[in-house]
């Protein structure tokens, strides 16, 4: 696979300092791109001298990423769908205390469309874009949801015709955040506002487990902090209003399951032990450093 050199996404400096270094020789596959990814990162991992952001580089090319993850099914990924609405019932409440009109929403990076459903119920008028064709199919088939295939980029929309916009751990995988959040600006009305969630390598949680942070993965082509989030939309036409940390809801058995790249160990104890409790589909609240934005579309870019 080709590798491609980049060069800071905010500023535009080619001037970093490696904060991880490259943690293995091995060719590199597009194969982890998908949904559900737990391989960790291998890729060489470094931050801008000049403003700070952390990011991939080298990396590899963005045709491959995009081809991973339109690729192959994400059948361990939806079995999460009811805890996913779990979450995401409290996430649209939450953003309808700042959002008052319930308009158009779009969701870039849908997946098997659990947000929407759930936006749909609460009465907005809801459009999605995922690249995975069988999620978009999974959507249609369990929730009945038109999501549409592909990237932002290849799917077009009246310009400022939807009132939020949502990106469910969707920006640390892009490979131009800038790019992608200018192309939203355009599709936001006026005042429009956009929500962000991403994993905050500055938090607590990220520092104690260094590079066996559970959000250092290989899918994961950014690490954003408050700082260098706030930064890149504000370059971008927004204004950030709230800051929150986002508590997640998955199963016992899914989030047992997900040990097995960190310690195959623990994996084994912890499955055992789930699995002879009975308490595999219990609901867990969990939240390891995920960071909940709702910004505000302030001028055009």
């Amino acid at each position: 696979m080709k590798l491609e050199h980049v060069n800071c996404n905010i500023c535009g400096a080619d001037d970093y300092s490696i904060v991880y270094h490259a943690a293995s020789n091995k060719a590199l596959s597009i194969e982890p791109f998908k949904s559900e990814s737990t391989e960790l990162s291998k890729y060489q991992i470094v931050r801008c001298n000049r403003c700070g952001l952390i990011y991939v580089n080298p990396r590899l090319n963005t045709e491959s990423i995009i081809m991973g993850y339109s690729k192959g099914n994400n059948k361990r990924f939806i079995s999460q769908a009811k805890e996913r609405e779990i979450t995401f019932e409290k996430s649209i409440r939450l953003i309808e205390k700042y959002v008052k009109t319930k308009g158009r929403l779009l969701d870039v990076g849908t997946a098997g469309g659990s947000f929407l459903a759930v936006a749909k119920r609460h009465g907005w008028q809801i459009e999605g874009i995922e690249p995975n064709k069988w999620l978009c199919d999974w959507s249609k088939k369990y929730y009945g949801i038109n999501v549409r295939q592909g990237t932002l980029e290849k799917n077009s929309f009246e310009k400022k015709s939807f009132d939020l916009v949502t990106l469910w751990d969707v920006l640390e995988h892009v490979s131009d955040p800038t790019a992608t959040l200018e192309r939203i600006n355009k599709q936001l009305k006026k005042n429009g506002m956009l929500v962000v969630n991403y994993p905050d390598i500055d938090s607590r949680i990220a520092k104690l487990m260094g590079r066996k942070w559970v959000f250092i993965l290989t899918v994961h082509l950014y690490y954003f902090t408050q700082k260098t989030i706030k930064k890149l939309l504000e370059k971008c036409g927004f204004k950030v209003v709230v800051v929150r940390k986002h508590w997640q809801t998955l199963s016992l058995g899914y989030l047992a399951d997900r040990l097995e790249p960190y310690s195959k160990i623990s994996h084994k104890i912890a499955t055992k032990i789930v699995n002879a409790s009975h308490l595999n589909k219990l609901g867990v609240k969990y939240w390891l450093g995920q960071t909940f934005i709702i910004a505000k579309k302030v001028k055009e870019v």
